[in-house]
């Protein structure tokens, strides 16, 4: 799998709200409550304690919540970068559909910020980031885990984010009648 493809799951994955819930029930929206990144996303946070991240997320919205393959998805996030970001950084991502490891791969952060309309170094500052990643039409039908492990050029932790997605089995729909035919 190309890493685009992985940031295309991984954009699919951060756009069904609430999917993790419909797997653990109404229960694990109050045990997770302090890992839920704010917005509409079904993005949580790896991590409770977050005070020495690199990068601090204030909120991620998509659109439309539900993603559908082949449509596009619209990401908007905003943060501030709390220490300088430069070369060397790099994010460890795995992605998984059910049980099944599907990909496993180390990736220079720098190269894929160039997806954003971004580049090496980030500077300290606000930051708002807004982008739309084209799904692809053939997703198989499934539930699909990405985390994304964020790594500065010295190894501090920039950030760590979960998601869960369900791509239900596209209905049949009503068959056309074969009489006006």
């Amino acid at each position: 799998m190309r890493f685009s493809t992985t940031v295309a799951c991984l954009s699919a994955c951060l756009a069904a709200p609430a999917t993790a819930l419909a797997i653990w029930g109404d229960s694990a929206s109050a045990f997770n409550a302090g890992l839920k990144v704010p917005g509409e996303n079904p993005i949580e946070f790896c991590d409770a304690n977050r005070d020495s991240d690199l990068i601090t997320i204030d909120k991620v919205d998509l659109s439309p919540s539900t993603p559908k393959p082949g449509k596009a998805l619209l990401i908007t996030a905003t943060g501030e970068v709390n220490k300088r970001v430069a070369k060397g950084a790099y994010v460890k991502v795995v992605v998984k559909y059910g049980l099944i490891q599907l990909l496993a791969t180390t990736a220079d952060l720098c190269e894929q910020l160039g997806n954003v309309d971004l580049s090496c170094p980030l500077e300290p500052g606000k930051m708002t980031i807004t982008k739309s990643v084209d799904l692809p039409s053939a997703i198989p039908p499934g539930t699909y885990n990405v985390l994304a492990d964020v790594y500065s050029e010295d190894d501090e932790k920039i950030t760590c984010l979960k998601a869960t997605v369900n791509f239900p089995r596209p209905s049949l729909g009503s068959f056309q009648d074969t009489e006006e035919l």
